[in-house]
């Protein structure tokens, strides 16, 4: 959840820290801190709120070190406060440190230290880390290695998930990071390296990085570096180049990443589609699936794992390989997967999607379903992060970074690759060449679709002022688009605090009618199928109880004036690519919406891009 970067180098430190720490924001913006080695003392300054009020402090105080470590917090153990602010120092003042994880045992741990007439100043469990290594490090004799040594020691007393960086007042030259659990890798420069949350902490300043496994940790020394177990073998170090450009990351001409990202989805989907399609224009071509043909042939089961956004593209992709493919798929909550003693029934593939590559639910969840000995592929748009390298096999999404801690770009590309993955499951199976062509025909065409929905942005814009009062707000769907009603809600609730819940067409009279009022306005999306007419009714049936009803529906698509109040058009579609198509004005209808209430979208309370704690 939280951001961590550290700078070892030749120039100074501050510019590559506090710019390292706005690019890591959308990990958390509770807080943020910032410390140098300055030779004999470690300077510091934190500050609660975002990255640019500490970034006003540090530029006063200019240091012209070449060694720090900077973090940007979401809050866990202890209140938002600048005691609670990292970075933390040891008592004796001899090391800080920077934290993102939890330490579920720090509370026996801190006791233990207390016990040693160790004193602590913060609430947090990464002051305990901190003052375990510095304990440590007391006990240890003499040596070239002590620093290495007492963080080795430290960290397998440690019950939970850490991402650290840490320095040592006594080596000046030195920069140590670790990893369990929690997001982890190294950027290798020509002027300086670096440790951080992710790469896009380095973009522009580093030209390769290398991600840590859980169990490693990373010692920069000077310009050399090395990867070490926690036992003290070496590790191998593989690097990967960072081709991001300074310009993925950056906002440009847009208000937010949010607003950004939206329009980037045109862009962003002709990357995901790219050379991926056989060919004779039949079937797609996922290198991820090469050398698993006859297992996924032969599939009894898929079973979706991933938590938020991720899992409604899954449930998008449920409906849309059941169709392509007819094979049985379950969608799960990544949080539950691993406490659920399911039968492990036939030949079953588990599918784990997560943009950043590193949400610990759906690691977790991976890593459960590797013991019962069941293949596994992940779908995420970070190369060498920890789903690409735990799982058996997996597709990149290639959509470029996304900051904005509301998902958008990401989420159609997930959907539009499952969509992918049913057309590729499908030909192996009995999906005739002639459907197969029309899927590929569809997909191809949908970044064109895309933008020129995006097109009528300002209709979109127009309808949110006009339901922007709503506190509270139902949207519903059938079949593929009933995934979409809940994402549609879950972005209105991420980012402007509204309350929306979404639930199948259908399910109306089932209990949510009895909340339909005046002011409960209804979001339907509407199939383009021959289930348009019930799903009509359904309006029909909130009209009739002076409910507000705004329909989302394709053209061509009849609908009383009597059942609607307003309706946005989209194009008419294939069935794969239709849910991709209804979310776009969702999308931008929770921009707006919160926009109107002042809100920051890319900044929502109490939310962090990257869930890597339980």
């Amino acid at each position: 959840m939280c951001g961590i970067v550290g700078y070892l180098g030749n120039g100074i430190a501050q510019e590559s820290l506090i710019d390292g720490l706005k690019r890591l924001e959308y990990r958390g913006y509770d807080s943020a801190g910032v410390a140098f080695h300055e030779g004999n003392k470690f300077s510091m300054a934190r500050e609660t709120g975002r990255v640019k009020n500490l970034a006003e402090v540090v530029q006063k105080k200019s240091s012209s070190s070449s060694l720090g470590i900077a973090h940007t917090r979401w809050a866990t153990h202890g209140a938002v406060t600048v005691s609670n602010t990292h970075p933390h120092t040891s008592h004796d003042g001899k090391f800080v440190l920077v934290h993102n994880g939890v330490i579920e045992n720090f509370s026996p741990l801190k006791k233990f230290l207390k016990g040693k007439g160790i004193q602590f100043t913060s609430e947090t469990d990464s002051e305990v880390l901190c003052n375990l290594i510095a304990f440590h490090y007391s006990e240890l004799p003499e040596s070239k290695e002590r620093f290495v040594d007492a963080v080795r020691l430290a960290l397998p007393q440690c019950r939970g998930a850490y991402g650290i960086a840490v320095l040592c007042l006594d080596k000046p030259d030195v920069l140590i990071g670790a990893r369990r659990g929690s997001p982890l890798v190294v950027g290798l420069g020509d002027d300086a390296n670096f440790i951080a949350s992710d790469a896009s902490a380095f973009v522009g300043r580093a030209k390769e990085a290398v991600f840590l496994n859980d169990g490693e940790l990373a010692i920069l020394s000077g310009r050399d570096f090395r990867i070490t177990t926690l036992e003290g073998q070496d590790a191998q170090a593989v690097s990967h180049p960072v081709d991001q450009i300074a310009e993925e990351v950056e906002l440009g001409d847009f208000d937010s990443y949010m607003e950004k990202e939206i329009f980037e989805q045109p862009t962003a989907l002709k990357n995901t589609l790219r050379g991926r399609f056989g060919d004779d224009g039949t079937t797609s071509k996922l290198g991820g699936l090469e050398g698993h043909e006859d297992e996924l042939r032969d599939l009894d089961r898929i079973i979706f794992v991933a938590c938020g956004t991720a899992r409604h593209a899954c449930m998008v992709g449920e409906y849309l390989i059941e169709r392509l493919a007819r094979v049985p798929v379950e969608v799960e909550h990544a949080s539950e997967f691993r406490y659920r003693n399911s039968p492990n029934a036939g030949k079953s593939l588990v599918i784990a999607v997560s943009q950043s590559g590193e949400t610990l639910d759906t690691l977790e969840a991976v890593r459960e379903a590797k013991t019962k000995g069941l293949l596994t592929l992940g779908i995420t748009n970070v190369v060498g992060s920890s789903l690409a390298r735990e799982t058996d096999g997996g597709v990149y999404q290639r959509v470029g970074p996304e900051i904005g801690v509301a998902s958008t770009k990401a989420f159609s590309s997930q959907a539009c690759l499952c969509a992918m993955l049913g057309l590729a499951l499908g030909r192996m199976r009995d999906l005739s060449p002639m459907d197969g062509q029309a899927v590929v025909e569809a997909l191809n065409g949908l970044p064109d679709l895309v933008a020129h929905v995006l097109q009528q942005g300002e209709q979109i814009r127009e309808l949110a002022v006009k339901y922007s009062k709503a506190e509270h707000l139902l949207f519903l769907g059938r079949q593929s688009l009933y995934p979409v009603a809940l994402e549609g809600a879950l972005k209105l609730k991420e980012i402007s605090y509204a309350h929306a819940e979404g639930y199948p067409a259908a399910e109306l009279k089932h209990g949510p009618i009895a909340l339909i009022n005046p002011e409960c306005p209804c979001i339907f999306i509407v199939e383009g199928t021959e289930l348009s007419a019930k799903t009509i009714a359904n309006m029909q049936e909130v009209k009739a109880r002076k409910g507000p009803v705004l329909a989302i529906a394709p053209e061509g698509i009849d609908i009383p004036d009597e059942a609607v109040d307003d309706i946005f058009r989209l194009p008419v579609a294939h069935e794969v690519v239709r849910p991709i198509l209804a979310n776009l004005p969702l999308q931008l209808f929770a921009y707006h919406f919160a926009r109107l209430r002042g809100l920051d979208v890319d900044k929502p309370r109490n939310l962090a891009k990257s869930v890597t704690v339980e």
